[in-house]
């Protein structure tokens, strides 16, 4: 990460994430078979959760700090253990740039999928 990781540890570094599809939640519930799906809901929820709303302290204004905060408190532990405590301030810095960038230029959306099961 320009000059704060080594090349080879950032390559080495992996989270695995994998984000279903709708259609294949509900594929895996009905092939395991232990519960019926009571619903299941997809929604779309802005990066930037005050982007709607209005009088707002400057706190709360810059989406790129809020969602780096939002990922901070998700990532922090584990960056931390495999490349140190001493580089996050910097990155997360560098990671709220360039989201507030990126929030500047479109409309970012996390999509989620909920799902509410009971027993047959």
């Amino acid at each position: 990460m320009q000059g704060l990781i080594e090349e080879e540890k950032l390559n080495s570094f992996n989270i695995p994430m994998y984000t279903p599809s709708p259609a294949e939640v509900k594929y895996e519930v009905v092939k395991e078979g232990s519960f019926n799906i009571d619903r299941l809901e997809v929604t779309e929820v802005n990066w930037n959760a005050y982007l709607d709303e209005t009088d707002l302290s400057d706190a709360f204004k810059d989406g790129g700090y809020n969602v780096a905060k939002c990922m901070r408190a998700v990532a922090e532990p584990l960056l931390a253990s495999y490349f140190g405590e001493e580089i996050l301030d910097e990155v997360f810095r560098r990671y709220t740039q360039i989201i507030s960038d990126r929030l500047s230029k479109e409309k970012n959306e996390f999509v989620n999928v909920t799902v509410s099961l009971i027993k047959p």
